[in-house]
């Protein structure tokens, strides 16, 4: 791996003769984002460094599961799916509420495929930063970057520290362009007093592995309502929503999330929560403190762009760093690596120009992200709000459940997977309200 640049902030000289400390373009983050970004950048023939804080292999706090719209993203990016690949696909959603259970099997589209999957994020995370490097960026591990480095108002690289300890050292690199990739953190954007919005929602979501015969499941399980059944005769509903997927490996991944839209958000001990929803569970599923395997982890989600503009001069924000998560399901990875490939179309019209025709270009970014999502995160933003609402979630779980056909519209609604040309009513239904609704 190519040594950072020195402490003085001058380059070293890579092995190849190129500046190690200098590139065409910097990515901050190897996660989904990052490294999504890098491949296609890489691809294209540019000099790319990808700079990330940890060293792979890295936990990282997710529900592991993937929808259509995450698998189209990978296959878009080259990525072997296959279950002989250790991917464990699963044919959709199960709907857990009101007294129901609910089976909807992922819709067949000429967008998406019809299957979704579940992979760790620790194996998941390092492949794709591998996957890059393959590619040709040049990967830095070790390497937290704490602020942009701006020039006459326009961002110009990045430093940071590389290493820990007494290896610890400052480091500087610089690119025309900077790719901010670097999650909810976002410490670029803060670095350029770039502040999340108030207006916009925010999750928390917790979760923890168990051992559990529920290991191999053909759905991935949502649960619409949390009951603390520890007492039978006093059952009661707890905040938020539920997740148990299935990973194939003898264990389940289970977790909950709220929303900055309720009352319990940021008033609550999220960790205790998650036990007593799960000591009312049924015993044989095995999510019991005994059955644990590693400690409850927990990450905020930032939704609905919550941080913008997406561009300032020289800099992309990409995946959470700009709140790019679905704020109709928590779904963050498919967002991240759509908003990457979208990131590195404009990057590479933008460096193969000069001047106003570079600028250009770059600016065209925000505009290309809410072509994309911004109608329909504005919707998504609203809906949020209405389920902080346990009157309104108790009312929508209990007439809407039992009716599948409106239960299949939800699910292309809130997995946002629909044909937008020439499909079905429901997917013309979807098409028109995203371009109706205004862009956030």
């Amino acid at each position: 791996m190519p040594s950072p640049t020195t402490s003085d902030g001058s380059p070293d000289g890579s092995p190849d003769g190129s500046p190690d400390g200098t590139a065409d373009v910097l990515v901050v983050g190897a996660g989904p984002a990052g490294s999504t970004a890098a491949t296609y950048l890489a691809r294209a023939g540019l000099d790319v460094l990808l700079l990330e804080k940890s060293t792979f292999p890295r936990p990282k706090v997710c529900g592991d599961g993937f929808t259509p719209r995450g698998m189209k993203q990978l296959i878009d990016v080259g990525i072997d799916c296959s279950e002989r690949n250790g991917w464990l696909h699963n044919k959709g959603l199960r709907v857990v509420g009101g007294g129901v259970t609910l089976e909807l099997d992922w819709p067949t589209l000429a967008t998406f495929p019809n299957f979704g999957a579940v992979r760790p994020r620790q194996d998941f995370d390092e492949m794709m930063a591998r996957h890059a490097e393959k590619a040709g960026a040049r990967l830095h591990e070790g390497t937290t970057i704490t602020e942009a480095v701006v020039e006459r108002g326009r961002v110009v690289g990045a430093s940071g520290h590389a290493g820990k300890g007494r290896d610890k050292r400052p480091v500087t690199f610089r690119a025309p362009l900077t790719l901010a990739c670097d999650g909810v953190s976002a410490r670029l954007a803060l670095s350029l007093g770039m502040a999340k919005r108030e207006d916009r929602p925010m999750g928390v979501a917790v979760r923890r592995y168990y051992n559990s015969p529920r290991t191999h499941d053909d759905y991935l399980e949502s649960h619409l309502e949390l009951w603390d059944r520890s007492d039978p005769a006093n059952p009661k509903l707890l905040p938020g929503y539920g997740w148990i997927f299935g990973m194939g490996d003898g264990t389940s991944n289970v977790g909950l999330g709220i929303l900055s839209t309720t009352k319990a958000y940021g008033n609550t001990d999220y960790r205790k929560l998650l036990r007593s929803w799960l000591d009312g569970t049924p015993e044989e599923w095995g999510y019991r403190d005994e059955n644990a395997v590693g400690p409850v982890g927990g990450a905020a989600l930032p939704m609905g762009f919550n941080r913008v503009p997406h561009y300032r001069p020289g800099m992309l924000l990409v995946g959470d760093a700009g709140g790019m998560v679905n704020p109709f399901n928590g779904e963050g990875i498919a967002y991240a690596m759509e908003s990457a490939s979208i990131a590195a179309r404009c990057a590479v019209q933008a460096l193969a120009r000069s001047g106003a025709a570079r600028e250009a270009a770059l600016a065209y970014y925000p505009q290309a992200m809410s072509q994309a999502l911004g109608g329909y995160y504005r919707i998504g933003n609203a809906f949020s709000k209405l389920i902080g609402n346990p009157a309104i979630m108790g009312l929508a779980t209990k007439h809407g459940l039992p009716r599948k056909t409106l239960m299949r519209f939800i699910l292309k609604l809130l997995a946002n997977l629909y044909d937008p040309k020439d499909g079905h009513l429901s997917d013309r239904v979807i098409t028109a309200m995203t371009r109706l609704a205004p862009s956030v």
